[in-house]
């Protein structure tokens, strides 16, 4: 929670992923705590949906479908959120997917290559295209979705999730060491397993290896991350940047 009551009250927030799971479950937490909310998600209905949900909570809220792997889309969205909000103080760059769960020996080069269009250059793109206007505001913070996919590696399922998540981290520290100085903070998440839409076409054998890996024995709701998401974008983290919170249950 903010160190200041009524923090979040007229701030905007932009959330990439946001119609399901952790980008949804963030755009109704900020929205609870007052911001107001631009929801943009590949699937235009959810993010429609995701909207709404905030405008009856009595916040306001926009939403837009975009593919963050196209640059034109995510500059596009961009440059929407700003006209109608005037102002972009986070961004949680939630849009991302294992696509396919695979041995390391049958993870094709188009699964790879598709995996970190989405993961990698995706985050990269809507990162790249809000910090212009958080340095002109001299303000912001970019919170990345990464995994504890990237500390375990993703054997015998997902090497490739798990190494575009590493990647996530990797880009994370650099966009935060390079814009400090600025006022810019940038941080990772790297939840275990999530109880999201993400996880429907997993194998129940996997999952229930993760439960098995987990000292807490259950996935993490999605509003637990998103509580994670409010802190690590609040007064009451000024001095975190460059880091990855792990939100784990234990697994790492």
């Amino acid at each position: 929670m903010p160190k200041t009551p009524d923090y979040f009250v007229d701030k905007t927030i932009l959330i990439t992923g946001a119609g399901s799971g952790i980008g949804r479950a963030t755009a109704l937490v900020f929205a609870r705590e007052g911001s107001s909310v631009v929801c943009a998600d590949i699937d235009a209905e959810a993010a429609e949906r995701t909207a709404n949900q905030v405008i009856q909570m009595g916040r306001r809220a926009s939403w837009v479908r975009c593919d963050v792997t196209d640059r034109a889309e995510v500059d596009a969205m961009v440059d929407g959120a700003i006209r109608e909000f005037g102002r972009i103080d986070f961004e949680l760059n939630s849009a991302g997917a294992a696509l396919a769960r695979k041995p390391f020996l049958e993870i094709t080069q188009d699964l790879w290559e598709r995996t970190y269009a989405l993961n990698v250059r995706g985050t990269f793109n809507a990162a790249q295209a809000i910090l212009p206007h958080m340095l002109e505001n001299g303000a912001g913070v970019i919170v990345n979705i990464a995994s504890i996919a990237a500390r375990v590696g993703g054997a015998g399922n997902s090497v490739h999730y798990a190494s575009s998540k590493g990647a996530v981290d990797t880009m994370t520290l650099g966009i935060a060491r390079e814009f400090a100085p600025q006022g810019i903070r940038c941080l990772s998440i790297s939840p275990a397993i999530v109880d999201t839409p993400f996880h429907d076409t997993t194998p129940k054998s996997v999952l229930d290896s993760y439960a098995s890996m987990t000292p807490m024995g259950r996935a993490a709701e999605p509003e637990e991350i998103a509580e994670t998401v409010l802190f690590a974008c609040s007064d009451a983290a000024p001095y975190m940047t460059a880091d990855t919170i792990y939100v784990s249950g234990g697994m790492r």
